[in-house]
């Protein structure tokens, strides 16, 4: 899994989150294959070896039909097109092959086991063991002793230097991605006596996946091996020495190795890109013609409500919550010029800072409120002092490892947050109780909140994060603090997250720790990309149009993560600058005509 992801990171830059999608065909494929065909035509070994190249064919047809139109976008778009295949898969697979476990017949010839310095060993676990080093000989050979390899290794290191000696990058790029989807395909049908096939392998399997790579470095495949060695026996051996800490142990190493070596073990710093970056635009004042759609969408969201019933207010006051959680994000991704896969750390921590006073303090709705962005931003100071001194990916990847290991308290810590089962009870003051109260109390906070941020953002601070951001050697050559100004910027993110983090967990009545958990960053990844990340008006948007999609798509539809994969495709394709970047393209064109 991680030579395939760290290959086609190497050639192409793809941060490609759809390699567990692949991973989950080659499972249910291998068991079509294998057991569903008359006996003899493939066997096991045939159809282990037919999956694994026919999910390299769906890799290929998803190269030439989408990542091909948007190799010079940024990676965040990349990840999120990769990310709109990841929900089209799930629902195919559902479709397919339905929604229950599928079990897999043992491997031929490997079904018992046998015994070294007197302890019994499953022999398919010795042939796994096997696999390893033997696909990583043959990756090896096939990188330094073919014309084709030395042409990856050479695109690896700078890619424009290739095309411009006559390679085709194209080829080059579809054949890497080829290779990648066969290995993917092959590590999820080799798990077939091991585990059941089921829907949830996809995403279980990629976190783990992107943690191996990284650690290695990006771009490494001897440091995604030995990665993958240490991973490996993290998870077989951790368990007995660190039983509490057995769910974090992995994030916790990455953590470490990232501050220690902030490449990976083996990883080397990406090359500088040659020639000059295009500049970002410049974010001016918002034309006439926005700030009057605005006092319309303001006036609708206060004069609606009170005919509304309370399922549209509880939607509207989720989708005011996600505003201001989008635009904390939006804070640092688009002004800062940093990436968060772990951003939901501190919108579940300030949601835990509100039950917690609610239940362990006994204080009111807001002492609840105060001590939200309180605790996020705490956490905040602390984690952002080690991430804001990455970059890219490696930068991004250490926020998700903060975000796990605070899931993992969350979830382990029984005692203070009740684990699984959550903190329940947390509910709003009487003078608050009421669904339409709690909307406005929501809809004044996130407002004040969005539009502070936005005040922020045009402030001499929000100047020199924007300068940090586009050249971080000129800010510090005419006396601006990178490292201080993306920090506190890091920080006041935190805190905005906390406050809507707090406004959640009144409004939903409960906290769990899924608040603090993976989907729920992705989610506030995929509000700002949608909306479009430089424009201030692009969280406002994105939130909006991703929340009330996905709202109504999971009420009408059965297999609506299909429509909301396909929807998501198209807006990368056809605005790769996202809903609100492409309004403003519009608006630029017709009044530059004008």
């Amino acid at each position: 899994m991680a030579s395939g992801l760290t290959v086609i990171f190497g050639v192409s830059r793809i941060v490609n989150f759809a390699h567990g999608s692949f991973y989950m065909l080659g499972a249910y494929l291998a068991w079509t294959l294998v057991t569903s065909l008359p006996r003899g035509h493939l066997g096991f070994w045939g159809g282990v070896l037919g999956a694994a190249l026919l999910v390299g064919v769906i890799g290929l047809v998803v190269e030439m039909l989408l990542l091909r139109r948007i190799y010079r976008a940024p990676e965040l778009f990349q990840l999120l097109a990769t990310f709109g295949v990841v929900l089209v898969v799930q629902d195919v697979a559902l479709l397919t092959w339905g929604a229950q476990d599928l079990l897999g017949p043992r491997a031929p010839g490997l079904r018992g086991s046998t015994e070294i310095l007197g302890l019994r060993f499953p022999l398919y676990e010795l042939f796994l063991i096997v696999v390893g080093p033997v696909v990583l000989g043959l990756l090896l050979l096939l990188f330094h002793r073919t014309r084709w390899g030395t042409l990856v290794r050479a695109a690896t290191q700078d890619r424009e230097m290739v095309g411009a000696l006559g390679v085709n990058q194209r080829m080059l790029f579809t054949s890497v991605f080829f290779l990648g989807s066969v290995l993917a395909g092959l590590g999820g049908a080799l798990q077939l006596p091991r585990e059941s096939v089921n829907l949830h392998m996809d995403l279980a399997i990629i976190t783990e996946a992107f943690v191996v790579v990284v650690v290695g470095g990006l771009g490494s495949l001897s440091g995604a091996a030995l990665a993958a060695l240490l991973i490996g026996e993290l998870h077989a051996f951790g368990i007995l020495v660190f039983p509490k800490i057995t769910l974090v142990l992995v994030f916790l190493v990455m953590a470490v190795v990232l501050v220690v070596r902030p490449h990976g073990l083996r990883g080397k710093p990406q090359p500088a890109a040659h020639g000059v970056a295009a500049a970002e635009p410049m974010i001016g004042a918002a034309p006439r013609a926005l700030k009057l759609a605005g006092a319309v969408g303001l006036a609708l969201a206060v004069a609606l409500p009170p005919f509304l019933g309370d399922y549209a207010l509880t939607v509207l006051t989720e989708i005011a919550i996600c505003i201001l959680f989008a635009a904390s994000l939006h804070l640092i991704m688009g002004p800062g010029g940093m990436a968060s896969f772990g951003h939901a750390a501190y919108f579940g921590l300030g949601a835990y800072g509100a039950a917690l006073a609610a239940t362990w303090l006994g204080v009111p709705m807001l002492g609840g409120m105060l001590l939200a962005p309180v605790l996020a931003g705490i956490f905040g100071v602390v984690f952002g002092w080690f991430c804001v001194r990455l970059s890219g990916v490696y930068s991004a990847m250490l926020t998700l490892a903060f975000a796990q290991i605070a899931w993992s308290v969350a979830f382990q810590w029984v005692e203070v947050t009740g684990g699984d089962n959550g903190i329940l009870g947390v509910w709003p003051d009487a003078w608050a109780a009421g669904k339409l109260t709690y909307y406005y109390l929501a809809l004044a906070l996130c407002l004040g909140g969005t539009l502070l941020l936005r005040r922020v953002v045009h402030a001499p601070f929000g100047y020199a994060l924007r300068a940090q951001r586009d050249s971080a050697l000129r800010a510090e050559a005419i006396g601006i603090d990178a490292f201080r100004i993306r920090w506190w910027g890091f920080t006041l993110a935190a805190v905005a997250a906390g406050v809507a983090g707090g406004l959640f967990a009144y409004g939903k009545g409960s906290v769990f720790p899924t608040y603090l958990a993976i989907p729920r960053s992705v989610d506030a990844l995929l509000m700002v990309l949608l909306g479009g990340v430089q424009t201030l008006t692009g969280p406002i948007i994105g939130a909006i149009a991703y929340t009330g999609l996905q709202e109504q798509l999971m009420r009408l539809l059965e297999y609506w993560r299909l429509v909301l994969g396909a929807v998501i495709i198209l807006l990368v394709l056809f605005f790769p600058q996202g809903l609100a970047g492409a309004a403003r393209a519009m608006w630029e064109r017709r009044h530059g005509d004008a």
